[in-house]
């Protein structure tokens, strides 16, 4: 009796509120307090987790400051694990590439694009090469590195791996198989990459993302007279904020757009620089049609 006493007591308590479920999400979205919990968040590993660890906290706290939410960032353990954790619903916000962004947002309808770096509708790939090789700049694309120890970034990147195998078949008609006269790599991170082929012990050369070649020569990582940049592809869309459509039904109606809102007024340099971006812009998913027609005609625009 007193079991059911305090059930219907717990009971009335809720009616009092004067709210349904869906009316109290709304309620907290309206009044700033999260109605579903944590917003987990996570982005693709293309450098060191220990570092962006430490780079992607500061953002959490901005997004709590400035949504009246909570946030956490939880790290990926590759690219691939990061599409799992938003497909699965294990996060609800992902900092993605191109590739990786096309593969959630086909995993999980409604999933929407909605912040890019002002960088990202003309980003490009590096493709390096050891000075050893003797493979200088050239406006041509490098057909040398064809007889070199080569190695990509990771096989779900945009800028590591979508793009170069693209403009590998757009030049030479071939893909990387039958391109490469041995059996090329995968370093699974950009500055792995760079390292790699700056080493030139077994790797010669390799591509990569521009601006974490650019970042590494100017905190002075990378020597760029040992580790050359020797093509540049043309441009491409790249990386975006994605978010999951349970946002909205977790925390609120337009608790996407206020998240959206808060990282376009996100202008602190450290903050930015934690994405290598000097500013923020709004995304739609139609901004990444063409690497969605590239990731569909390569097979790789559905994460195997």
């Amino acid at each position: 009796m007193r079991k059911c006493i305090a059930l219907g007591l717990a009971g009335l308590l809720f009616m009092g509120c004067g709210l349904t479920r869906d009316e109290s999400a709304t309620e907290g979205a309206r009044t700033g307090e999260s109605a579903g919990g944590v917003v987990r968040w996570t982005a693709i590993p293309d450098a060191d987790s220990d570092k962006l660890k430490l780079k992607y906290d500061p953002v959490s706290r901005y997004l709590e400051e400035t949504t009246g939410m909570k946030f956490e960032y939880v790290p990926a353990a590759d690219y691939t694990a990061s599409v799992e954790m938003f497909e699965n619903g294990d996060v609800q916000l992902a900092w993605f590439g191109g590739l990786t962004g096309v593969q959630a947002r086909s995993a999980v309808p409604g999933a929407r694009a909605i912040v890019q770096g002002v960088e990202d509708p003309a980003y490009r790939s590096y493709f390096i090469a050891h000075a050893s090789t003797g493979l200088e700049p050239s406006d041509e694309f490098p057909a040398g590195i064809a007889e070199l120890p080569f190695t990509f970034g990771s096989p779900s990147s945009t800028s590591g791996r979508l793009m170069p195998e693209f403009f590998i078949r757009e030049e030479t008609g071939l893909g990387p198989d039958e391109f490469f006269a041995q059996k090329f790599a995968f370093s699974g991170k950009h500055d792995l990459t760079a390292r790699q082929v700056a080493e030139g012990t077994r790797i010669k050369a390799g591509v990569l993302s521009y601006l974490t070649y650019e970042k590494m020569v100017e905190d002075g990582e990378l020597d760029p007279a040992v580790c050359r940049v020797i093509w540049k592809t043309p441009p491409y869309a790249d990386y975006n904020f994605t978010a999951h459509p349970t946002l909205d039904e977790m925390h609120g109606a337009g608790t996407i757009d206020r998240i959206q809102r808060a990282l376009l007024e996100m202008e602190d340099a450290p903050l930015l620089g934690a994405f290598m971006r000097s500013k923020l812009i709004e995304a739609s998913n139609e901004d990444f049609g063409r690497i969605e027609d590239v990731a569909r005609a390569l097979q790789m625009d559905r994460r195997s």
